[in-house]
C-alpha cells in the first residue's frame, strides 16, 4: 500500500490524532499527536490492510525547540514501510510505550530513554542501557554540557 493511502486510512479511522503528513519525501511520514500513538500503533499492527509487523527502527531526535521520537515501520508480509513521529516538550518528554506492540521497543526505548532523557510511559524496565546509572545528563540533547568528572576520572571532550 502506498504512504498516501496509508494516511488516508488513519485520517479516516483516527480523527485528531493525526498532526501533519508529509508524502512528497524520500520517507513520508505523519506526525502524530502523541497521546494517540498506542491505539495508533495497534491498528496499524493488526489491520489485516497493513500489517505492521515490525518496527524496524525507533529514534530520539532534538530540533533545540521540542525533542521528537521517529518510528520507522515495516511490513513483512505486504512489503511496505511507513513512519510515525512524535513531538514532545523538552521540558517533560513523554509518550506511552510501544514496546507491548513491537517488543523491539524494549530496548529502543531504553537506548532513547538513556541519551534524550524521553520517558516511555507504560514501558515495563526503563532505565539507562549504555550510561551508567548515575550518569548526569542525556548526551545526544544539543544543550547537553560534558561533566567534567565522573567518580573522580575525567571525562574527555
Amino acid at each position: 500500500m502506498e504512504p498516501a493511502a496509508i494516511h488516508q486510512r488513519l485520517l479516516e479511522r483516527f480523527e485528531g490524532a493525526i498532526r501533519e503528513y508529509q508524502g512528497a519525501v524520500a520517507q513520508p511520514f505523519a506526525v502524530l499527536e502523541p497521546s494517540r500513538l498506542p491505539e495508533l500503533s495497534r491498528f496499524l499492527r493488526d489491520d489485516r490492510e497493513l500489517r505492521f509487523d515490525s518496527l524496524m527502527c525507533l529514534s530520539g531526535v532534538d530540533t533545540t525547540k521540542e525533542l521528537g521520537v521517529v518510528y520507522h515501520l515495516f511490513s513483512y508480509p505486504l512489503g511496505h514501510k511507513f513512519t510515525l513521529k512524535v513531538f514532545l516538550p523538552r521540558e517533560a518528554p513523554e509518550v506511552p510505550s510501544v514496546s507491548g506492540i513491537w517488543p523491539t521497543a524494549n530496548w529502543h526505548e531504553r537506548e532513547c530513554y538513556d541519551l534524550f532523557g524521553i520517558v516511555f510511559t507504560g514501558h515495563p524496565d526503563l532505565r539507562r542501557i549504555l550510561l551508567p546509572e548515575d550518569w548526569e545528563g542525556y548526551p545526544l540533547r544539543k544543550d547537553y554540557v560534558v561533566q567534567e568528572y565522573y567518580h573522580g576520572i575525567r571525562v574527555p571532550k
